[in-house]
């Protein structure tokens, strides 16, 4: 049984680390859009006392995240993946994260959470979706972001940390490819 259970976990590892490779190799190619994940936020919630214009009031990367997010700039950097264009929701930890992997980020309302009213929401998505679609520049764009805007655009998960690599598809977006940073 030990043996079954360690083969399948060096599959599963194999594959990431494949899939993780192929992403990088679409990335050095430049013009892909990338989704984001924000590093490393202990927590599943925002506080009670949560206000967009206080990050004291919000989750914020742990130490581990700020490592993350260093190590995907690093990364970006040394894979030669142009970065031309970097977006971030107005959470601080989004924020961050694309400082400490970027340099910085302009903040994008619609990279937030999706709102729960169901008008908002698709109004918030397709503003996502026209960046995306009204990208045409020679680097990568990237957009920090979180895990249920990400669910909402392509119907897949994603961890902390992790970019998923998209391209317009008729009305939604195509996954292209991931990588994991852990």
């Amino acid at each position: 049984m030990l043996r079954i259970v360690t083969t399948a976990i060096l599959i599963a590892l194999t594959a990431s680390a494949g899939a993780t490779e192929a992403g990088w190799a679409l990335l050095r190619e430049g013009e892909h859009v990338v989704l984001l994940r924000n590093a490393m936020a202990p927590g599943a919630s925002e506080p009670a006392n949560f206000d967009i214009e206080k990050c004291s009031t919000q989750r914020r990367l742990s130490e581990r995240g700020k490592l993350q997010a260093r190590k995907m700039g690093a990364l970006f950097a040394a894979r030669a993946a142009p970065t031309e264009r970097v977006l971030s929701s107005r959470y601080c930890r989004t924020l961050e994260t694309a400082r400490l992997a970027f340099g910085g980020a302009e903040e994008f309302a619609a990279l937030d959470p999706p709102a729960a009213d169901e008008t908002a929401r698709k109004q918030q998505i397709e503003a996502v979706m026209q960046e995306i679609r009204g990208y045409s520049g020679s680097g990568n764009f990237i957009l920090v972001t979180h895990l249920e805007t990400i669910q909402a655009l392509t119907g897949q998960t994603a961890r902390e940390g992790e970019a998923v690599i998209v391209a317009p598809e008729g009305d939604g977006l195509k996954v292209l490819g991931r990588i994991i940073f852990n």
